[in-house]
């Protein structure tokens, strides 16, 4: 017997639970104007999604999926990302958008229901929420951008339950074979709505599932935005100069139901949240900045106020949108709407004059 072959998976991890910096640390550690809008942003998307999470509860907003304790993630690759990259979404990417251009009122239109929301002015991708599908637009765009020789990539955003999907393995396997400009980034929460990750897969990290496609893999600490914002930027920069793709798994932790429509009390482990809560990003970066004499209190209660500004503002813009006709349900299927459904759209039209008078 012979070893035809061999792989590691590293984890990175800057800035630990106790706020303390490795002393590898990239430059960015060290960037106090960078790491105060991180933790801005941060802050707000917290406080959009109480906000969201509060719409909904009182019928105000359709079903809306929290990213309470994920936000390192999500903030961490929308700072990484250059602007002319192209970003591919799922439905948790609220901090990812909104660096993207998307309006707060926006993504609080499209969970009212309201497609209008999911309609962005840049070549960035609308929400997926068909699980593990937008993998596949990705690649598709990254070999777009391969072909017609572009200097940029593309990132794809998905939780870790896309990676159980045929969509994913597929992507991953032409974006190997093809050495398409592209990198995958798994939000890994812990859960696929109610499944746990270790009923999910039996590979001992998600990273190494890159391995079989031929490109590298890596675990970062999803609570650590120095280690989210710097491990993307490095894989974003090798997609783009050397068509290299990459799997980058974000390690966190769901710090609520799956969606709203969801009640995770039925199957989470009882104290587990709590637990997990003790390595949340927001908190983690804050006590770094105090240490660094670059946050005090009175900045606190500052952001604070803004931060609650500006979501009240967001939520007049959102419930101040006229509602759009009932037929528009069907303009968003089809290119060309079919004849069957044509015939629906107009019937609805027409029981909508009637109602409406």
């Amino acid at each position: 017997m012979k070893i035809i072959d061999h792989f590691e998976i590293p984890y990175y991890q800057y800035l630990n639970e106790e706020s303390q910096l490795a002393d590898e640390a990239p430059e960015v550690a060290r960037d106090t104007g960078t790491l105060q809008k991180l933790y801005k942003l941060m802050v707000l998307v917290r406080a959009m999604d109480t906000k969201a999470i509060a719409l909904q509860r009182t019928g105000k907003l359709g079903t809306y999926p929290s990213t309470r304790g994920q936000e390192a993630v999500f903030v961490g690759v929308g700072n990484a990302l250059a602007k002319d990259d192209i970003f591919v979404p799922y439905y948790r990417d609220m901090g990812t958008l909104i660096q993207r251009g998307v309006r707060l009122s926006q993504i609080l239109q499209y969970w009212g229901g309201d497609e209008r929301g999911n309609c962005y002015d840049s070549e960035d991708f609308p929400y997926s929420v068909p699980i593990g599908s937008q993998t596949l637009h990705a690649a598709g765009a990254a070999y777009a951008v391969k072909f017609r020789k572009e200097n940029r990539a593309v990132l794809s955003l998905f939780g870790d339950g896309a990676t159980s999907q045929g969509d994913f393995y597929e992507a991953i396997n032409v974006a190997g074979a093809w050495k398409l400009p592209i990198v995958f980034v798994v939000c890994n929460n812990q859960w696929a709505i109610s499944v746990p990750r270790e009923v999910q897969t039996a590979a001992h990290t998600i990273a190494q599932k890159a391995i079989a496609a031929g490109f590298s893999g890596e675990q970062v600490d999803g609570n650590d935005i120095i280690a989210v914002q710097h491990r993307t930027v490095e894989a974003l920069k090798s997609a783009r100069e050397r068509g290299e793709p990459r799997l980058l798994e974000m390690v966190c932790y769901r710090q609520h139901d799956h969606t709203t429509a969801d009640d995770a009390s039925r199957y989470e482990p009882k104290s587990l949240r709590e637990q997990e809560w003790k390595k949340e990003p927001v908190a983690r970066l804050r006590r770094y900045l105090e240490q660094l004499k670059a946050w005090s209190e009175q900045q606190e209660e500052m952001l604070q106020a803004e931060c609650a500004a500006e979501v009240d503002k967001a939520v007049n813009e959102y419930l101040s949108v006229t509602p759009q006709p009932l037929a528009s349900m069907f303009d968003y299927l089809y290119a060309r709407l079919p004849e069957a459904y044509a015939a629906q759209r107009e019937m609805l039209k027409d029981l909508e004059n009637v109602v409406h008078g």
